[in-house]
């Protein structure tokens, strides 16, 4: 749901603005409605023959956990070119292979959108920079086993472990996944 254009910002955050606005209920009575804002975020499934790149990664503050390559999209940029940065950046690859996965909001409370890229054939041209609240590490799995990961406790990307999961409960659904992503 986006934010209405009556709504005002009453809250300007390092990554969160907060928005509010009067709402008319079902009884005619008003109430003070609220929203979140945040930059979008992209994530990408990258793979290098027929193998998945995968960060594990620690941030400060939290435990470590495992996640696609990706983070937040800057003012102005479009999201393939963020996720083509945050590639580069967080494992030194780059690709020229780029298909949109899927777009998704996580909530209905928070103007944020999520894609989902695959990059294939990826090739290591830099070594990767990242930020200072970083520590990442890249593995390079097969699908079977990115498979096992992505459906751990500690893998982040929470909706393509969702899809994970459906997939396998459809006879062949996780083999057109794996050559969708692997282009094999």
């Amino acid at each position: 749901m986006p934010i209405p254009h009556e709504a005002k910002k009453v809250f300007s955050g390092e990554i969160f603005d907060v928005y509010q606005w009067e709402q008319v209920l079902f009884d005619g009575t008003t109430a003070v409605f609220e929203m979140l804002k945040r930059p979008n975020s992209v994530e990408v499934i990258a793979t290098s023959g027929d193998k998945i790149l995968v960060a594990e990664e620690e941030q400060p503050g939290r435990p470590p956990f495992y996640t696609l390559v990706g983070g937040r999209q800057e003012v102005g940029e479009p999201p393939e070119d963020a996720g083509k940065r945050e590639l580069l950046e967080e494992s030194g690859c780059a690709s020229n292979d780029w298909e949109l996965y899927k777009e998704f909001q996580p909530t209905s409370k928070i103007d944020w959108s999520v894609y989902i890229y695959i990059a294939r054939n990826c090739q290591k041209t830099h070594e990767p920079s990242l930020d200072a609240g970083e520590k990442i590490n890249i593995l390079s799995l097969s699908f079977d086993d990115f498979v096992e990961l992505a459906t751990h406790e500690n893998f982040r990307s929470k909706e393509l472990t969702t899809d994970i999961l459906k997939m396998r409960l459809i006879p062949g659904e996780l083999e057109k996944f794996r050559q969708r992503i692997c282009g094999m």
